[in-house]
């Protein structure tokens, strides 16, 4: 069994089997020259947005529509091919294409280091809520108790997931992971991360899964195929199906992220075209009122549906967009998120191409959504800071980790990781009683201290 490495010197050197560090071909993200992100990921409830890039990451609030605060910039580690942030704490997980197979977790207000491991292949995926922190390689899923970062459980030897695709559900009251299950179909395994056990197995798609993602109380799951035509949503932890929607018929599509609203009434799909897709999740309700020539062909329909072909009947029943986005050009990867602020409902879409774009939804009509505001996510030498599209906030908040620091030097041992079968020897990575219910703030002086490895 090979279980992941904690690494005794930050400095030090480890080679470990596995594929390139990039992995991301440019066609499959669109036009290279266009790409100025590896990566982007919105925290568990929406109120931040961190990008990599080949200069390290930067970690922006969205609490304002107009203004983006860059609220840190972190140049400890160059290529950045992984960056997730915990809540709107100062937790940063990063993986760099220099060490894929190296995962480091940062007190990023501080600029320490906290403590880093490493796996015996690259690291395609981190996911992480208030109780667990799973580490996904391309046949392996690795579990840690994220007070302490102790190793609770190694599952080897998955079905192949060349994109690391999986899902950890946010809940304090639930902490479920979601999982290719199957190499030929297109099946989810649902995994009790708490517990430590496989809850039951969800058969999705016909297809290969492409796209999952849990609502905010992980009570629903949302999963799209490779084909990209049908989005579901299934009841957790039963797998009973909830929802079935037809994202489009004309062309297969690459489906790169689902997104709940808070309130779980609507989900958002988008893709490598032009639009972005949100449905509302009701269920629609036999009326009450007074016979219709509309209402009597809909009955007529629905009657006929039960004589005809599975795939026939599945397409009558299916629901359409209630609303949609119109990019500017399509082909690049993005991923997208439903979130209220300053009290207005948005759809944001964060672009490889480096850009986040912002939206307007109306909740009760729906239709086509007006673009609001259009911001830059990176740093141009030749340009400069695009004030017009970005205005970055004080940098004294945040404390950046100097790329001068002697990795040979005493100080340096400090910095040292977890026995991999014992956790931290002191300190937790979340104070006790940051776990009460109630929203998340780590924002004292005693979180996250830097973690010393058990003595041997």
């Amino acid at each position: 069994m090979i279980e992941p490495i904690a690494e005794l010197r930050t400095g030090e050197k480890v080679r470990r089997s596995g594929s390139s560090p990039d992995r991301q071909s440019s066609g499959s993200n669109g036009s290279s020259e266009l790409q100025r992100l590896s990566c982007a990921s919105f925290n568990q409830d929406t109120t931040s947005l961190a990008v990599g890039g080949k200069n390290g990451y930067r970690l922006f609030s969205l609490s304002s529509v107009d203004r983006m605060d860059c609220i840190h910039q972190g140049v400890e580690s160059p290529d950045v091919c992984v960056a997730e942030r915990l809540f709107s704490s100062s937790l940063m997980v990063v993986v760099s294409r220099s060490a894929p197979f190296r995962m480091n977790i940062y007190h990023f207000k501080k600029g320490t280091e906290i403590c880093n491991y490493s796996y015996s292949s690259n690291i395609l995926a981190v996911k992480l809520n208030r109780q667990r922190l799973v580490v996904c390689l391309e046949e392996a899923l690795y579990i840690h108790n994220i007070k302490d970062m102790k190793l609770l459980k190694s599952l080897l030897n998955t079905p192949p997931n060349p994109t690391g695709l999986c899902a950890l559900s946010v809940s304090h009251s639930s902490s479920y992971l979601a999982y290719p299950g199957s190499v030929t179909a297109g099946e989810i395994t649902l995994y009790d991360a708490v517990n430590l056990n496989e809850v039951t197995v969800i058969s999705a798609h016909a297809s290969h899964v492409a796209a999952i993602s849990f609502n905010a109380s992980g009570t629903s799951l949302a999963t799209a195929s490779e084909k990209g035509t049908v989005i579901r949503v299934f009841s957790v932890p039963d797998g009973d199906k909830l929802f079935e929607f037809r994202r489009g018929m004309k062309r297969y599509v690459s489906i790169s992220s689902l997104s709940f609203s808070a309130d779980a009434q609507f989900l958002c799909a988008s893709s490598n075209t032009e639009t972005v897709h949100i449905f509302r999740l009701e269920h629609h309700r036999p009326s009450q009122e007074s016979p219709s020539w509309s209402g009597y062909m809909g009955k007529m329909f629905s009657a006929a549906s039960t004589y005809l072909p599975s795939q026939v009947s599945d397409m009558m029943h299916q629901d359409r967009a209630f609303a949609t986005v119109r990019l500017a050009a399509a082909g690049m990867k993005n991923i997208s998120a439903l979130s209220t602020i300053q009290k207005v409902p948005r759809l944001l879409v964060a672009s490889l191409d480096g850009h986040l774009y912002i939206y307007n939804i109306d909740p009760q009509e729906g239709g086509d959504c007006p673009l609001v505001k259009k911001h830059r996510l990176y740093e141009s030498a030749d340009e400069g800071p695009a004030a017009s599209e970005l205005e970055v906030g004080s940098p004294s908040y945040a404390a950046t980790v100097a790329t001068s620091r002697n990795q040979d030097s005493p100080s340096s041992s400090s910095l040292t990781g977890y026995s991999e079968d014992g956790g931290a020897k002191r300190g937790e990575l979340i104070p006790e009683h940051e776990f009460a219910d109630g929203p998340l703030r780590l924002d004292d002086e005693q979180e996250f201290p830097p973690v010393s490895s058990q003595d041997t």
